[in-house]
């Protein structure tokens, strides 16, 4: 059974008749209320006619921590997510899901948000409309992690020697009680690392990148296995963009059109 994650629907004051619902997904340590809300791109989609919703990954903002890595791989993630989605639309008034007859929604991704979204398609086959992808790393960020040490150091223990261990031990130990949970998180993610191949959605993702975003360098690869068009460029490193109002304005144009 898939883990129950929190989502928030967010509804328009005139819906956009025929149009899916938008599934927006956080990166690494914040939630989908600072990613979306704090940010104005929920309500610059809302403001479009679309509805949102905002999602919550495992050991984030109001969803609980995974009990298990396995609950945590990005596959099971990507089932939970869906399941979430589909809950908080079931719950809505039915102006806010009109045009989503066939379950076809949106998404729009940001670091890990935008890793997990690549999983989307398997997930909810036939249902992944268009998608926008900010901030990806081409490679699996946990790959080189030392969950041992990792757990150890969050636990208060040393300094792991590692360097990409110590800058994730640093992200999550400032997560106060939520770091275990997260620990778990990592230790998921790490067992299914991002191995991209053909992209199943029913049209090429959008990518968005910062344009002093280190982590998404050599994303030109990902964007050539998602048969996409060259990434939009934004202003800013990888959390500045995010924050950008060129990001906000170009994810409601890549989501603005009908098929």
């Amino acid at each position: 059974m898939a883990i129950p994650l929190a989502a928030h629907i967010h509804i328009p004051d005139r819906p956009d008749e025929g149009m899916p619902p938008v599934l927006l997904l956080h990166g690494l340590c914040s939630d989908g209320r600072r990613d979306w809300v704090d940010t104005g791109m929920a309500a610059a989609l809302t403001d479009a006619g679309r509805t949102v919703v905002v999602a919550d990954l495992p050991a984030h903002g109001a969803s609980p921590a995974p009990a298990t890595a396995a609950e945590a791989g990005a596959d099971a993630i990507a089932a939970a997510l869906v399941a979430a989605l589909d809950a908080a639309l079931a719950g809505a008034p039915g102006s806010a899901v009109a045009g989503a007859d066939d379950g076809a929604f949106d998404v729009v991704g940001y670091s890990l948000g935008a890793r997990v979204a690549w999983e989307l398609p398997e997930a909810a086959p036939g249902r992944v409309r268009r998608a926008v992808l900010g901030g990806l790393s081409p490679t699996e960020p946990f790959a080189a992690v030392d969950i041992d040490a990792l757990r150890a150091a969050i636990a208060g223990g040393p300094e792991p020697a590692d360097p990409v261990t110590s800058m994730i031990a640093a992200m999550l130990g400032g997560q106060g009680d939520r770091a275990p949970g997260l620990a778990t998180c990592v230790e998921g993610l790490r067992s299914t690392p991002f191995d991209p191949g053909r992209w199943t959605g029913r049209t090429p993702p959008v990518f968005v990148v910062g344009r002093d975003d280190m982590m998404a360098r050599g994303i030109e690869r990902i964007v050539g296995l998602a048969g996409a068009a060259d990434p939009v460029m934004v202003p800013g490193d990888h959390f500045q963009a995010l924050a950008s109002a060129e990001f906000r304005a170009a994810v409601v144009k890549a989501l603005a059109g009908r098929e």
